[in-house]
């Protein structure tokens, strides 16, 4: 089956070897993704909704190239830096993103992230059945 590897461009894509996505046959797995917002976003640093929401924008682009939407995501993982205080707002852009799909999911608290200002990180599995 063909590998089909999709980039978002970011320098540490090459630097450490990963891609934003990877495709092969129906199966698409869509690294981790945080949601650091850029410096204009009216939303301060550490919204934790607000963040999701950026993050799963970036993993439904990534799905987009792959041939995917969020409707064909059947797992996900979301890392949490601050869970008892975040899990509630984030659940909700879930929701919003992954509701029709209603994938698989784990909630899952973590001490710190790579990214500074991010207090989350979203990891997504789809499958296209294109038959």
């Amino acid at each position: 089956m063909e590998r089909q590897c999709i980039s978002s461009g970011k320098p540490t894509e090459a630097a450490i070897g990963y891609s934003r996505a990877v495709r092969v046959g129906p199966h698409i797995w869509v690294a981790g993704t945080t949601g650091p917002l850029p410096p204009e976003h009216p939303d301060s640093p550490g919204d934790a909704y607000a963040q999701a929401k950026h993050a799963i924008g970036i993993i439904e682009k990534g799905l987009a190239e792959a041939g995917a939407t969020l409707n064909d995501v059947v797992r996900t993982r979301v890392y949490l830096t601050h869970i008892e205080r975040d899990a509630e707002a984030v659940g909700r852009a879930h929701l919003e993103a992954f509701g029709k799909a209603m994938p698989a999911s784990a909630f899952i608290g973590c001490t710190s992230l790579v990214g500074g200002e991010s207090v989350l990180e979203i990891e997504a599995d789809a499958y296209v059945d294109s038959g």
